[in-house]
């Protein structure tokens, strides 16, 4: 069942839709154009949206047809529940994504995620590599490294998460987050439109769920099959990333074949808003390989 929305204001050119998968409401936004190649579908990270993905996505080549998700559970998709997806697991939310791209008609895509989205490509690359044309990982989860912080908030709050409550919850997150930003500004007014959605509509349990998938013991075990990876693959990092270090991205790219790194000066962990530029100018690399 499709329900057409407006899209958000930052992308005025461009179609809102939301898509019945398996009875989670997911929603996307397309973009780009058609004729040159797989279409690239976006994933953001946690604690985000599509949103985050404002700033590149008008900067990537033409000729491609652009994907940017909600991942389940945040900005507008809807929480875990439903006849399909129920706990918010990285394999859930990896099915999500591959019975969306079903319902698009894509049966590949070059996909680029950054940080839970990058682990979220991580599975399909590992599980569904015939999904695959390229693979775009920002600063993101792998091995046993995950982003401390936010995994230690999630164990003091759960507790009290009951008497606390979504407002106080998001705050506690976006106090933590912030510090992925270069620019604190530009970082609170975004992390301001995508934490607003849970104590509006998605509520505690699914702001706990995100922060309990940081530990997913997935996360290692797809670190364990990275060099079964055989896509061109392009791994991107803030420099100065304070919860997942450049050295983490090094390891990644060691583990797959015909992987790149791209380190990006000044930038932090949300990369692709610090940096849009060099994110697109690497991706735009990428796509042509």
């Amino acid at each position: 069942m499709l329900v057409r929305v407006p899209a958000p204001r930052e992308f005025a050119p461009m179609r809102g839709e939301f898509m019945d998968v398996g009875g989670t409401r997911l929603y996307y936004f397309a973009a780009g154009t058609r004729g040159g190649g797989d279409p690239v579908v976006f994933l953001h990270g946690f604690p985000g949206s599509s949103h985050g993905w404002r700033e590149l996505t008008p900067l990537m080549p033409d000729g491609r047809r652009l994907v940017v998700v909600d991942l389940m559970g945040c900005g507008r998709s809807d929480g875990p529940g439903g006849t399909f997806a129920r706990n918010g697991t990285i394999d859930e939310h990896a099915g999500l994504i591959r019975r969306l791209m079903d319902d698009l008609n894509i049966p590949r895509a070059a996909i680029v995620g950054h940080s839970l989205g990058g682990v979220i490509a991580q599975s399909i690359a590992v599980h569904h590599p015939d999904r695959i044309s390229a693979l775009a990982l920002l600063s993101t989860p792998t091995f046993d490294a995950w982003p401390r912080t936010l995994a230690r908030l999630a164990r003091t709050v759960r507790p009290l998460a009951g008497i606390l409550g979504a407002p106080v919850l998001a705050s506690f997150v976006h106090g933590s987050a912030i510090r992925g930003y270069t620019d604190r500004d530009s970082g609170r007014r975004s992390l301001d439109q995508t934490l607003v959605a849970y104590p509006s509509r998605l509520g505690t349990p699914t702001l706990l769920a995100h922060l309990s998938a940081l530990r997913d013991p997935g996360i290692a075990a797809l670190g364990a099959r990275l060099g079964t990876i055989r896509v061109p693959t392009a791994v991107i990092w803030g420099a100065d990333d304070p919860f997942l270090p450049a050295s983490l991205g090094e390891r990644i790219t060691a583990a797959i074949p015909n992987a790149t790194l791209g380190v990006i000066p000044g930038a932090r962990h949300f990369v692709a808003e610090d940096a849009p530029e060099q994110c697109a100018t690497i991706i735009g690399h990428l796509l042509n390989r």
